[in-house]
């Protein structure tokens, strides 16, 4: 089994968006009148710290398994309080990780089919706030949280700008960016906005992998490729870690891993759908076969990170029409799929609790804290 002393953050108890004296107007500071709403939430924010605190040794002690979740990106689960409010109930339960995806534009009519359904339809309405201007108004909220793109279409934007951008939340956020990037599905929005030739998006994302590493780490820097070319630029500060904010590549391809063994600090497919579920015996050949290509590079296999996404939790509830997907069912379900993964060697499974509203959501989320993730150990 591969094993890497990986320790969580432990959460701190800090207000976000004033949430330990339930105020979620942050322009007030602080100010708002004690209602019953409001005494409430906090005794609830109190509960959770207790929670947290009598059951360190069970979910962060001893254990390298980490957790994270999806951060909405629109609707109203995405505006400014909530997104502060569950940011900082994520840190007090212990999730180690907010990932956010990446969408710029969504044409109104799509004929590129979605990778992971089955019918190739987009579950979105496309709708969607920016990724790094929402990751860096989240660094500004969290104190622990890893910040994750998940994952950046590379060909999307400027590989310079990007960089320069990405090193500016690393240093603001005191070095918690992880730069997890995919090539992208969605011909038309590559057209609309006038990105890299969609058929050779895999070659020009390479192209930019190597770019942001030289950005990252060279002063003055200089590239020369076959899509992009500078001469003696200077792109400091440089990002708080070193050499560079972990690089973490998306996506189950062959394509994907081949990328992944050559340029990246991290694996992050998605799995646990029904076009995509990737259960152990599949994703135990996809590790070996990363294995392969990674030690063909000249590269150890065990200084990659493995962080799985499984794109939906609902407790108890088991999707009709197939098998049972993995982490989906009941609590001791989960926990047996969680240990069958880490055997294989995922560090950190990724979660999506979205629902219907902020309440439920975080109900959720604590379920999963609270139910699941202390069997695990």
């Amino acid at each position: 089994m591969r094993r890497k002393n990986l320790a969580l953050s432990t959460p701190t108890a800090r207000c976000h968006t004033n949430m330990v004296t339930g105020c979620a107007n942050v322009k007030n500071k602080g100010k708002c009148r004690s209602t019953k709403a409001a005494q409430l939430r906090r005794r609830r924010t109190l509960r959770y710290l207790e929670t947290v605190r009598s059951t360190a040794n069970s979910i962060l002690g001893g254990q390298n398994m980490r957790y994270g979740y999806y951060l909405p990106t629109r609707g109203p689960l995405s505006e400014p309080d909530a997104i502060g409010e569950m940011v900082g109930q994520g840190e007090l339960m212990g999730f180690a990780t907010i990932v956010i995806a990446d969408h710029i534009v969504f044409p109104t009519k799509v004929e590129s089919p979605y990778p992971y359904t089955v019918d190739g339809g987009f579950p979105g309405q496309g709708d969607a706030l920016e990724q790094l201007s929402l990751m860096s108004f989240v660094a500004a909220l969290t104190t622990t949280s890893r910040l994750v793109t998940s994952v950046m279409i590379l060909p999307h934007r400027n590989p310079v700008m990007t960089a320069k951008m990405l090193a500016t939340i690393d240093v603001l956020s005191k070095g918690r960016v992880t730069v997890g990037v995919g090539v992208g599905w969605l011909r038309e929005e590559f057209e609309a906005l006038h990105a890299a030739d969609f058929d050779k998006r895999g070659p020009v994302s390479n192209e930019y992998l190597e770019i942001f590493k030289k950005c990252w780490t060279e002063d003055p820097v200089s590239f020369e490729g076959e899509f992009y070319s500078f001469q003696e630029l200077r792109c400091a500060p440089h990002p708080v870690q070193k050499p560079h904010p972990p690089i973490w590549i998306g996506g189950h391809s062959r394509p994907a891993l081949r990328r992944a063994a050559k340029y990246a600090d991290g694996w992050h497919p998605v799995g646990a759908t029904a076009a995509s579920p990737l259960p152990p015996p599949e994703f135990e050949k996809l590790m070996d076969e990363l294995k392969a290509m990674t030690e063909a590079e000249g590269r150890s296999f065990d200084e990659l990170f493995i962080s799985l996404k499984a794109p939906s939790y609902d407790p108890g509830v088991t999707p009709t029409g197939h098998d049972r997907l993995p982490f989906s069912g009941e609590p001791g379900q989960v926990v047996e799929d969680i240990k069958a993964y880490e055997a294989l060697g995922v560090e950190e499974v990724i979660f999506d609790f979205r629902a219907r509203d902020y309440g439920e959501t975080m109900a959720r989320m604590d379920h999963f804290m609270t139910k699941v993730v202390p069997q695990v150990d």
